[in-house]
């Protein structure tokens, strides 16, 4: 695998990754109200990952990592997504809006659990979890394929049928 970089580099990205975090939850919860939603903020969260794997080396990163918390992240994502969806169907329609607040009640009443835009939000969220998940794991499957092949070691071209 890979070498970490040097330890200023190291404690640079250390720093800087948390508020990748911290900034992809804010675009995630933000999303109905704001530019951004659920899979730009899940990309965000996900290039932490990237972000480590790149300045501390496959093989430390890979020792405390757990993929199946990503593929979990990944499930619980999509099945929140199509339950919001299918909870629609009752009232007629799929994807319907039924946590909406109306706009005289919203504009005497402080921001809550729940999102004034109703499912909308609670979408977004849905849709940040999973690609969040899906993202790294994506990320980590990639990371665990590279082959690193020392080429000052072979003298001579093979070519392709080599």
């Amino acid at each position: 695998m890979r070498k970490p970089l040097s330890l200023v580099a190291r404690t640079v990205c250390d720093l800087f990754a948390w508020f990748l975090i911290i900034f992809g939850v804010y675009v995630i919860i933000h999303g109905d109200v704001t530019p951004g939603g659920g899979f730009q903020g899940g990309a965000i969260v996900g290039s932490f990952m990237a972000l480590l794997l790149v300045a501390h080396g496959g093989d430390r990163v890979l020792e405390w990592v757990k993929t199946s918390v990503y593929w979990i992240m990944l499930f619980v994502g999509l099945m929140m997504f199509i339950g919001f969806g299918l909870r629609g169907i009752p009232e007629g329609t799929f994807f319907y809006n039924f946590l909406a607040v109306p706009h005289d009640v919203a504009k005497t009443m402080a921001h809550g659990l729940i999102p004034f835009s109703g499912t909308i939000g609670v979408m977004d969220i849905a849709v940040g979890i999973e690609v969040a998940g899906g993202l790294t794991v994506i990320i980590l499957s990639m990371f665990r394929g590279i082959v690193l092949h020392d080429f000052a070691d072979s003298r001579k071209e093979t070519g392709h049928d080599g």
